[in-house]
């Protein structure tokens, strides 16, 4: 060989050295940009998910009584039990497996309609039962009507599971998207003619009707009955059943003492406040850890890359997450005369309470979809049976003593005591430090902190009379107040932080492009 075939050799030899060097890191950039794209149209679902919710809320909040939404509180109780017994967990399964096809799409289709049906069944049994169990006579016809709609919710087309599957996120906003629509459509124009809680029960029940319907529209698979891959779909979803047994504990145990213990009026006040207080926080961290955990499976082989890909979003979480709870717990005082009226002022401290535990249990939630990425549902398993434990400890005398408020402190309580649990279990899966996973939560708390005494120092000057225009007013003047300290506050703290890439830099540099196209030139993130 000559010198120049040589050269020319060792060239083209480092060249692919050079190319397997980078492949990691174009791998690691090409998930993390899917899963922020798939971030970006869940939030957006969520944003426009929320608004429809909130718009909705708020207006069934001034036709219906809060013992109406109390006595739906009740019945979902039930049909919560009864998920349990369809909730395996094979959604998971087949996002996770690469290699799932049609056997085992249409066996875990098959085991959902037929348990859904099942499930119905056993529901409308239960019905006269539980009317005597709380001691409410109109709940055994609510129980027969979400009965029905319980087993009809079972025939949906599994094959929307592959939006998620294959991070088509647009296709999976239209659809979820569609499914808000059509209980809203519904549910409002019956309020209004109703004036009863039946109008919320109708309105379930046709909006399950639609989602089926659009489940088949959206997506060409059409599943058929079979029970090939049964022994493998059930071998990898026992501990999920455990997972949603225990979530079903931990969340349905205060609407179901509060109420044998209260009364229909503070189940109502009760789920209202929890969900006001954690649907900014919460609803937005949501779609993030849905799109999380399909960019986790791809990476559950490549700890750096999975570990990561970990980091930056729970970066993204904290950015949202903090300021949306410290947010609502500093204007429920403005926030529910002007939104719901001055019939719920009693669910201010409520609220109040549990913004905080929903900016703590936000910061939490990814951390189980990295355990179902890297096939160790256990891990989860045993979290969740520590949370059970101290939450049914401290909720039941909670409760006995000081009402509705004791359920929102002992939810807030079980939410601290689990942070060193939590932290310490996915530090030792990731080979995360604690330096490492607080790092990105330090200049969303800072920014936070001075957002809260701004919007305190104004709130302190108010003078309001007792009307709900000037409520309404005030909330909106410290909204915007809170936003503009907020994210002048980031972004400061970022540039002193050395402007590092992760979150905050993409969004800076949205922010960038969004005012470039309005005319605005400014230079955010170079």
């Amino acid at each position: 060989m000559s010198g120049k075939e040589q050269d020319n050799a060792h060239g083209e030899a480092a060249q692919a050295d050079a190319e397997n060097q980078m492949k990691p890191a174009v791998k690691k950039r090409s998930l993390n940009s899917q899963i922020a794209n798939g971030a970006a149209w869940m939030i957006a679902f969520k944003m426009a998910d929320r608004s429809i919710g909130l718009i909705s809320t708020l207006v069934l909040a001034r036709m219906l009584a809060p013992e109406d939404f109390g006595l739906i509180s009740m019945s979902m109780v039930l049909v919560a039990a009864m998920q349990l017994l369809v909730s395996f967990g094979f959604e998971v399964h087949l996002i996770q497996n690469p290699d799932a096809g049609r056997d085992q799409f249409d066996t875990a289709w098959t085991f959902t309609v037929l348990f859904a049906t099942l499930c119905g069944l056993v529901l409308a049994a239960l019905a006269p039962f539980a009317a005597d169990f709380y001691r409410e006579p109109r709940l055994e016809m609510v129980v027969y009507a979400l009965a029905f709609g319980f087993a009809l919710d079972g025939f949906s087309n599994v094959g929307t599971v592959a939006f998620r599957r294959e991070m088509r996120f647009d296709r999976e906003f239209k659809f979820l998207l569609g499914k808000r629509l059509s209980s809203l459509v519904v549910t409002i124009p019956l309020a209004l003619y109703l004036q009863n809680y039946w109008a919320l029960v109708i309105g379930q029940l046709a909006s399950t009707a639609l989602s089926v319907a659009l489940s088949y529209y959206m997506s060409t698979y059409r599943p058929r009955f079979s029970m090939k891959a049964k022994l493998e779909l059930f071998h990898t979803s026992k501990w999920l059943i455990a997972n949603n047994l225990l979530g079903f504990l931990s969340g349905r145990a205060t609407p179901f003492l509060l109420a044998r213990l209260t009364s229909a009026q503070w189940v109502g006040t009760y789920s209202i406040a929890a969900e006001i207080a954690t649907m900014p926080s919460n609803e937005l961290v949501a779609p993030i850890n849905r799109a999380a955990f399909p960019g986790y499976a791809k990476a559950a082989h490549d700890l750096p890359t999975l570990r990561d890909t970990f980091l930056k979003v729970i970066a993204s979480i904290s950015m949202v997450a903090i300021p949306a709870g410290v947010g609502v717990c500093i204007v429920a005082d403005l926030l529910v005369p002007s939104a719901l009226g001055w019939q719920w002022l009693d669910a201010i401290p409520l609220i109040q309470v549990l913004a905080v535990y929903g900016v703590i249990r936000a910061l939490q939630t990814n951390i189980p979809y990295v355990y179902l990425a890297l096939g160790q549902p256990r891990r989860s398993t045993i979290i969740m049976s520590i949370q059970v434990v101290i939450f049914l400890g401290v909720s039941y005398p909670a409760i006995v003593h000081w009402g509705a408020m004791g359920a929102a402190w002992a939810s807030l309580g079980t939410a601290i005591a689990m942070i060193p649990v939590n932290q310490g279990m996915v530090a030792h899966c990731l080979g995360l430090s604690a330096t490492q996973f607080c790092r990105p939560l330090v200049r969303p708390l800072l920014a936070s902190a001075v957002m809260a005494g701004a919007v305190l120092a104004v709130k302190s000057q108010l003078v309001l009379r007792h009307v709900t225009l000037d409520y309404v007013l005030a909330l909106l003047l410290c909204a915007a107040v809170g936003a503009l300290v907020y994210v002048v506050t980031a972004y400061v703290l970022w540039r002193l932080w050395s402007r590092p890439g992760g979150a905050e830099r993409h969004a800076f540099g949205q922010l960038e492009n969004l005012l470039g196209k309005i005319g605005v030139r400014v230079n955010l993130v170079r």
